[in-house]
């Protein structure tokens, strides 16, 4: 008897102690739920298993990227859906002692046992990242950049398109098209930083090179790109020798720490502060200051989250740690600002720019989607099925509110106070 999706979807809500928004339909064929919702397709059993054994976005996203798991109808309108009920229950959630003593949850996960059946649980996909050491050493930074951006420079290309830009672009209108949007957010970073003919430019975190090449050919600066990933570095390599610029920009596999041959008119660091980590966060800004000359400026573009009543409880996001982003962590944009004014830098403009990204990420995975089959063969379907569900989840927390992005215009000022900036800035709009 083909029920398993009634049954289902009946102690989820009982578990939840809430509606569950979304039909369900079971391995057995069987469906249950509002019948115009998105459709959450538990294929078999072993996906159930999967969250019984690690509840909560972790379980999920384990279903999700072995294909225990898929949603059919509108991926956005299907994770607003339940991320009231999995990411954002917060200190309204009922505490896991709570649960235990609550006998309609016992009954619930005892009816999801049986439902799921007898065997274990099978071992995570081979796409989850394994924890070895300690954080943010120079090892463990390269495993962790390794795992994020070496997925193949084809794969990105597929992504990113064209500009091979791996950052929030910068939007004059939501129908505009995604490479003039890069386009114009390089433009903007160079801008910012008063590029000119002879300036020497910092790229850390230097990506495909897309900004190195703008940085020189549109503003005569001279650049040096910084990555830790081997493919990045072979790639953007070859774009500088193809762009004809190779007497103007040198892109090093090296990390951020090592890099000595100051002194720099302007540092570049964009999406890479995700990368360093909260208690490494203070040194970086140091590092980072020592190698600008006195009036040279630093544009910090960063992703931010938004601050929590109890710091000390914050944790790591589970999913985009295990799967997406290893080690990498967000901090409140006042804490970078303090940081940053902390190393001694000043600070002289921050602007949000988070609706930017809710539209960059939205083009990404449209052309993830229209190009599926492709993308699977480049990066296998546990790679592609975590990016589309990364992709798509921080569209909505871009949209939402829930994370920001900043970019942080900071000065090396001298002691005579000259910090080199105009009577009126942004004189870059």
């Amino acid at each position: 008897m083909a029920d398993a999706a009634p049954r289902l979807h009946a102690l989820v809500e009982q578990l939840l102690g809430a509606p569950l928004p979304v039909r369900v339909r079971a391995w057995d064929g069987s469906q249950a739920g509002p019948p115009d919702a998105p459709t959450l397709v538990v294929r078999n059993r072993r996906g159930l298993r999967r969250f019984l054994f690690k509840p909560g976005e972790l379980g999920l996203a384990r279903a999700w990227v072995a294909g225990d798991l898929e949603i059919e109808g509108d991926l956005y309108a299907a994770l607003d859906l339940v991320s009231g009920l999995v990411w954002e229950r917060g200190e309204d959630a009922r505490t896991l002692a709570q649960a235990v003593r609550d006998p309609e949850v016992r009954a619930a996960v005892r009816g999801l046992l049986k439902l799921a059946g007898p065997p274990l649980p099978p071992a995570p996909p081979r796409e989850e990242v394994r924890r070895h050491g300690h954080l943010h050493t120079r090892r463990t930074d390269r495993r962790a950049i390794s795992h994020h951006y070496d997925v193949g420079n084809d794969f990105y290309e597929l992504v990113l398109g064209p500009s091979m830009v791996y950052s929030c672009a910068y939007w004059e209108s939501a129908d505009g098209t995604l490479e003039l949007a890069q386009r114009d957010k390089l433009e903007l970073v160079c801008r910012k930083l008063d590029l000119a003919p002879g300036r020497r430019l910092l790229d850390v975190g230097c990506g495909w090179g897309s900004l190195a090449i703008h940085a020189a050919r549109e503003h005569g600066a001279d650049v040096v790109g910084i990555t830790l990933s081997q493919e990045q570095a072979a790639y953007a390599r070859k774009r500088v020798a193809e762009a004809g610029l190779t007497d103007k920009i040198e892109i090093r596999v090296q990390d951020y720490r090592d890099v000595t041959d100051e002194p720099y008119d302007a540092i570049a660091s964009i999406g890479m502060a995700e990368h360093v980590g909260s208690a490494k966060y203070l040194e970086y800004a140091q590092v980072l200051f020592a190698l600008l000359k006195p009036g040279g400026r630093l544009l910090n573009h960063q992703i931010a989250r938004r601050p929590h009543h109890d710091e000390s409880a914050y944790d790591l996001d589970s999913f985009i740690d295990a799967y997406v982003f290893p080690d990498g962590e967000l901090a409140p944009v006042g804490t970078t600002v303090s940081h940053l004014e902390r190393a001694g830098f000043e600070v002289r403009d921050v602007e949000s720019i988070r609706e930017h990204y809710a539209l960059t990420l939205r083009r990404w995975v449209a052309r993830l989607e229209a190009d599926w089959r492709r993308a699977v063969q480049l990066a296998g379907p546990g790679r592609a099925r975590v990016w589309r569900l990364y992709m798509a989840a921080s569209a909505l927390a871009f949209e939402h509110n829930r994370i920001g992005v900043n970019q942080v215009l900071a000065v090396r000022t001298p002691e005579s106070g000259d910090s080199t900036m105009p009577l009126r800035s942004r004189t870059w709009n």
